[in-house]
């Protein structure tokens, strides 16, 4: 029970990510915003996120508070300032309001993650804890495509969603063996510690891979789908791009499952090596197979692209004592996330010359993220230059 009420929270708390998004024409119209502006908002939410995964893995309060209150806080503050955004001034005031959503989003995902692997009744079901976490997550990512056209409603009830999470995890509280907070490391820059450890350095690794092409390929999915039909309604646009998206959660749940028999780094290489081959068959499919064919391969890519995300945070939090967890998957995420925001200013402005092979520029990150899994559990170098 702890485990579905954790990740329904995560479903709701991370809801807040992308509001914006289902409420464009709203925006455009208070502030008279051009389509370039509307970047900054979902940038300002990365900036954010970014800034506090960072505070909180490198300070680490992520494990010297106690993760329950500190996720109930941080969805009290998203709530506010996500409710808060029609009542801005104008675009900066509003860009205010999204860093404090994405600070906030801080203290939700990663701590999630922290509280799902307290909760977890072992080792073996770590990796389906994270991955009906992560699944939840995907909804919430895909969720505004769903609300498009609810206005101001939208927000509003993103923020009650995310008031619900916070008050479930304030009532559940921390695991038993996890409810006091963990006591200070000795390092200032406590996440930092946990590269030491060898298998946590090639799990991320590999995580830093699948990042680079998850969140820009979300990104393209709705510009891929206009590029083959330029004709496509707006709302046929929204809830296909939500169907490719949202897919991914009962993919997470799959992996999940197949992680308790295979265990975390099989699940993890099958989504990796299967996004790869995606990567390179999409610019030879791409102009020769009709529109339905082309969103059921987009589907199963999208899919694949994320089954393996709870198994890298699974594979992570194996290798990491206690004291360390959250620090280390938070900050594991701050870099990750950086990552999709390098890849996505990149990848995407691009997409008007690359066209089609773009979907090649996807491909490094998979194949890099094999590498990392692929040395998980061989010796360091380092090992076998220290003395017996």
């Amino acid at each position: 029970m702890p485990i579905v009420i954790i990740a329904i929270a995560e479903w709701f708390g991370t809801a807040l990510w992308f509001t914006p998004n289902a409420v464009i024409d709203d925006l455009q119209r208070l502030w008279q915003l051009s389509s370039g502006d509307l970047g900054w908002l979902t940038g300002a939410v990365q900036f954010g996120f970014l800034l506090g995964t960072l505070a909180l893995g490198l300070s680490g309060l992520a494990d010297r508070t106690r993760a329950s209150r500190l996720f109930a806080l941080a969805c009290l503050i998203g709530a506010l300032s996500n409710a808060l955004l029609p009542y801005a001034n104008g675009l900066g005031s509003a860009v205010g309001l999204r860093v404090v959503t994405g600070l906030s989003l801080a203290g939700i995902y990663p701590i999630g993650m922290k509280l799902m692997v307290g909760w977890a009744p072992n080792r073996t079901g770590l990796g389906l804890g994270l991955a009906w976490l992560v699944g939840m997550l995907v909804l919430g990512t895909a969720m505004p495509h769903l609300l498009a056209g609810m206005h101001w409603l939208t927000l509003w009830l993103a923020s009650l969603l995310a008031l619900i999470a916070g008050i479930a995890v304030w009532r559940l509280g921390d695991a038993p063996s996890g409810s006091k907070a963990s006591p200070a490391t000795s390092s200032h820059l406590a996440g930092l510690g946990a590269f030491r450890i060898a298998d946590f350095r090639r799990a991320a690794g590999a995580y830093f891979g699948h990042m680079w092409e998850l969140y820009t390929l979300w990104t393209l999915i709705p510009l891929l789908l206009i590029a083959v039909d330029p004709t496509i309604s707006s709302r046929t646009l929204a809830l296909t791009s939500f169907a490719l998206i949202a897919i991914g959660a009962p993919g997470c749940w799959f992996g999940g499952w197949m992680s308790q028999y295979l265990g975390s780094r099989r699940v993890a290489a099958a989504g990796l090596t299967g996004s790869a081959l995606c990567c390179l068959a999409y610019p030879w499919l791409a102009p020769h197979i009709g529109y339905a064919p082309l969103v059921g391969f987009l589907g199963l890519w999208s899919l694949l692209a994320v089954i393996d995300s709870p198994q890298f945070s699974a594979l992570s939090a194996g290798a990491c004592p206690p004291t360390l967890v959250g620090s280390a998957l938070t900050l594991q995420n701050a870099i990750g996330f950086a990552i999709s925001a390098a890849s996505i200013g990149l990848l995407v402005p691009a997409l008007s010359t690359w066209g089609a092979t773009i979907a090649w520029w996807l491909l490094p990150g998979p194949l890099l993220g094999l590498v990392g899994l692929y040395r998980i559990g061989k010796p360091s170098r380092r090992a076998h230059l220290e003395p017996v």
